[in-house]
């Protein structure tokens, strides 16, 4: 863990290829979620260090979007490679910024993004960059400055998801990290410059929101905005955005449904529909986090649903026997435990967890793992996103009834449909409206598109599709 003595203070932002002094804002603190300590702090910048970045990120535009793709790849290939040499650093950051256990944050939170940066330069070979339609030649071209604003929750898997397919699509970025868990995204910054990446193409600006992240949206400089966050920041954005008529893609809030069919086996799926739920202490906005089953196999669900989330130990992340750590901050552990404590008063049937503090854990930001059952879609907790370890279970009288009830949310990140039979597991996939549907449990693919319907966001990342939606489209008439 963390300790006074090793704590991580960052006086400099990166902008034009230097690091540089801010302009005289107050510095934001970092406390570590297990501990509830200060960790480190970061500069709290001001809209004259967003001119600074911008003007930066605009002067280096003309030369880096001429840049040939093989040269792109290759500093793409290299940032790959220098995250790779310092992944434990980043790992170890991450699972005190956040609190995702170490050996999970590993995985995720370092190997994601590594693999991110790894996989563009082959992506970049899967895009229509020309082609002739009719008496055209139709272009692909950037579409110039990415303002792009991310979150806590995976914090630099949310950036490498921006960053890569922008240095890719030829754009130039000015990156606004979460205030919450912002330690991992100067280290990024330290591996680009090593990397060599050609001054003003990555510039990184910190600070909050309301301050930092506005600016950005309303920049009349930045070119298109990239923000993943909560569907109220989103609206925030657009609303700035839309000033300067810019194309905003964002990836929002979920309350993705898990519909489990009456043939499958459920000692098979309940677990696995728990464990999807409780990624990352239910701090992922694609979370499965409700659970649709038959009416008539609720007994066995509950019980199933109890003994798997009872499993998910919680404790300090760097305990190689924690399943679940803390919360990030105050105010989300706090939030969720008024969700819980809201689910009891509306009628919900608690089946195992609480509001209360996980025995022993009454320091740090510990939620206990949570079920709940005859959740019905007028409930808070059905409708809302609590963005914790926290499970609704939703009985439904028929495979028409569990379509209505899946649909029932303004939400449509992700969902899970299973079946004994996959086509008829797709038959109901295709009438979910989300922007992904597991089959069966079928596995996160980093390549597929990723994005929702409704007030989950518009736009898509990952693979082709997220460089894809960072770059104009021109015809030439021949």
């Amino acid at each position: 863990m963390a300790t006074a003595a090793e704590l991580q203070v960052k006086d400099r932002i990166f902008i034009g290829g230097e690091w540089v002094a801010p302009s005289g804002a107050d510095p934001l603190e970092v406390v570590n979620s297990t501990t509830e300590e200060v960790m480190g702090s970061i500069p709290g910048c001001t809209p004259v260090d967003v001119d600074n970045a911008v003007a930066a990120a605009r002067e280096a535009f003309g030369s880096w979007s001429q840049t040939s793709r093989e040269d792109r790849a290759g500093y793409i290939s290299a940032i790959a490679a220098g995250l790779n040499e310092r992944a434990e650093e980043i790992a170890t950051t991450i699972a005190q910024e956040l609190g995702m256990p170490l050996k999970l944050s590993r995985i995720v939170q370092v190997g994601l993004p590594t693999s991110q940066f790894a996989s563009t330069p082959q992506l970049m070979e899967e895009v229509a960059w020309e082609e002739e339609v009719g008496n055209s030649r139709v272009l692909r071209e950037p579409v110039g400055v990415l303002g792009a604003i991310t979150p806590w929750n995976y914090p630099l898997n949310q950036i490498a998801c921006k960053v890569a397919p922008a240095l890719a699509a030829g754009c130039t970025v000015v990156l606004k990290p979460s205030e919450v868990t912002p330690l991992n995204a100067f280290l990024l910054a330290e591996v680009i410059e090593a990397a060599g990446l050609p001054a003003g193409v990555f510039n990184l600006v910190t600070g909050t929101g309301p301050v930092v992240g506005e600016a950005i949206a309303g920049h009349p400089g930045v070119d298109m905005v990239s923000f993943t966050g909560s569907t109220r920041a989103g609206r925030r954005v657009s609303e700035l955005a839309a000033a300067t008529v810019k194309p905003v893609a964002m990836e929002l809030g979920g309350k993705s449904p898990n519909v489990i069919l009456d043939d499958v086996d459920l000692a098979q799926a309940v677990p696995d529909g728990v464990a999807k739920c409780f990624l990352n202490s239910g701090q992922t906005c694609s979370a499965l986090t409700r659970m649709l089953v038959p009416r008539q196999r609720l007994a066995e669900v509950e019980e199933l649903a109890k003994a798997a989330a009872e499993t998910f130990t919680p404790g300090d992340p760097f305990d190689s026997g924690t399943r679940l750590g803390p919360l990030v901050s105050s105010v989300q552990r706090d939030r969720v435990r008024g969700y819980i404590q809201q689910g009891i008063e509306e009628g919900a049937r608690l089946i195992t967890g609480g509001a209360e503090p996980p025995e022993g854990l009454e320091r740090g930001y510990f939620v206990r793992p949570t079920v709940f059952s005859e959740v019905t879609p007028e409930m808070t907790i059905g409708q809302e996103e609590i963005f914790g370890p926290v499970l609704a279970i939703q009985p439904y009288e028929g495979e028409d009834d569990a379509v209505r009830i899946a649909n029932s949310t303004p939400y449509g990140l992700s969902g899970g449909v299973w079946s004994a039979d996959t086509d008829r597991a797709i038959g109901v996939a295709k009438r979910i409206r989300t922007g992904q549907v597991e089959i069966n449990g079928g596995a996160f693919n980093p390549h597929a598109p990723f994005g929702g319907y409704g007030q989950s966001g518009h736009g898509r990342e990952n693979g082709r599709f997220g460089i894809e939606e960072l770059l104009q489209v021109k015809a030439l008439q021949l």
